[in-house]
């Protein structure tokens, strides 16, 4: 089980997240979609960080879509570097957030029993 993050690092995640989701819709990539960055889990010591996005479309699409956001990480990274002050600038890695997916299924699963009644 994962420990939970220190208030300072909570602080870091969110600024990441903040400074990382108002550059992406700045990106030319045309393989990036409609995308919402929704967390950032950065390390403990800031050399590595996984940013969760989620993304309108198919599977296809949306795989696409995090090869063109792991394209552009060099440049994200550098934006952070050059507005957020930290030791280390985390190398950024893309992962899909499938918690929206889950909530969506879980209404509908909700819905469904609500129906029967």
């Amino acid at each position: 089980m994962r420990k939970q993050p220190t208030a300072r690092m909570r602080k870091v995640n969110e600024t990441l997240r903040e400074v990382i989701a108002e550059e992406v819709p700045k990106l030319k990539d045309p393989r990036i979609g409609f995308v919402t960055i929704t967390e950032v889990d950065a390390a403990p010591d800031l050399r590595n960080a996984i940013v969760y996005f989620s993304a309108m479309g198919s599977d296809e699409e949306r795989s696409e879509t995090a090869s063109g956001l792991q394209h552009a990480a060099t440049h994200l990274q550098a934006v952070v570097a050059s507005e957020v002050r930290l030791k280390y600038t985390p190398r950024l890695r893309f992962d899909f957030d499938h918690s929206i997916e889950e909530g969506l299924r879980i209404t509908e699963i909700l819905q469904e029993l609500t129906d029967d009644e």
